[in-house]
């Protein structure tokens, strides 16, 4: 992922899309810190950045199951 995830497009995506998204996350920043440990990350601001992505996923999820925000309508095909 080359860009940082924004809360209103996180919204927008289903709990199945939202937990997908983490588990990429999850497995990038695991990467990331790979690469980190041998010396061979290059840009260290990038794991600040999924760390925060997984947060804004979780934090939408979280509005969810307290009845903050309601779940996006679900398209009929």
């Amino acid at each position: 992922m080359s860009k940082n995830l924004a809360a209103h497009d996180l919204r927008g995506l289903s709990r199945d899309q939202l937990n997908a998204k983490v588990v990429e996350l999850k497995e990038e920043a695991f990467g990331l810190r790979f690469q980190a440990a041998t010396g061979q990350l290059e840009s260290s601001s990038r794991l600040r950045s999924v760390r925060k992505d997984i947060a804004r996923i979780y934090t939408v999820l979280q509005e969810r199951n307290l009845g903050i925000v309601d779940e996006p309508a679900v398209e009929e095909k």
